[in-house]
């Protein structure tokens, strides 16, 4: 190869690209040139000084580790919030296990989704008369609705949808779950409840507007809503 110097190579030229194919295809390069490596100036990002090769791809390393960090830190944190997660829908699990009536089913969701899931109003909307004793249930968190009343039209999206929705919901259907407190409530979680939704849902509120956002991971919710249906089914069989 000749040590000639390549004169005339304007940026952007073709010859400019078969100089970095060359360092690319040859990473030993500055290793046998040892002196052109130490000439190379280059301009700082941050200012007008230049800096040698070596101190540029030291800051290019010090920002991606510092990028590097960050995901880790976030992943970190995403792995440690499912975990706590994971716990409350044990706990919740273990309560609807020790139920052994309605009363106590309601009773286990009560404590559960206001000690670890930040509830301030819940209801459970059963839309499947045919659940056996769930007749003469009295409970403010319990309300029976036959699926084909004109009542539920407003929930007839999600129904369709049988998919847990989270953060803001219709002013008409939060007056009609949660009556004149509904005002008070500032997000919400709805949660199918059955296959396609066929025993209704599971509605549980929050003062808080960021505390259910539309943005939260919907597994958990899936799987409270599997938990609720099995209680209530299984007390009824």
């Amino acid at each position: 190869m000749s040590k000639q110097p390549i004169r005339g190579v304007e940026p952007g030229s073709a010859a400019e690209d078969q100089i970095a194919e060359h360092l690319i295809a040859h990473p030993d390069f500055f290793e046998r040139h040892p002196g052109a490596l130490a000439r190379l100036q280059l301009p700082h990002q941050r200012g007008s000084a230049a800096v040698s090769l070596v101190e540029r791809q030291v800051l290019v390393l010090r920002e991606k580790h510092a990028s590097l960090e960050l995901k880790l830190q976030e992943l970190i944190e995403n792995g440690r919030a499912s975990d706590a997660i994971a716990d409350r829908v044990h706990r919740l699990a273990r309560r609807l296990l020790r139920a052994r009536d309605f009363a106590e089913v309601i009773g286990a969701l009560e404590t559960s989704l206001r000690e670890d899931f930040g509830s301030s109003r819940w209801v459970t909307l059963v839309t499947d008369p045919t659940v056996p004793g769930l007749d003469g249930q009295s409970s403010p968190h319990l309300r029976l609705v036959p699926r084909g009343s004109p009542e539920l039209k407003i929930f007839e999206t999600f129904f369709e949808s049988a998919r847990p929705r989270s953060g803001q919901i219709r002013d008409t259907q939060r007056e009609y779950l949660f009556g004149g407190e509904g005002s008070q409530v500032g997000s919400t979680v709805l949660i199918p409840l059955g296959e396609r939704a066929a025993l209704g849902l599971l509605a549980i509120a929050s003062h808080d507007t960021e505390r259910y956002l539309p943005t939260m991971s919907t597994d958990f919710l899936v799987r409270i809503g599997e938990l609720v249906t099995e209680a209530l089914t299984a007390r009824g069989a």
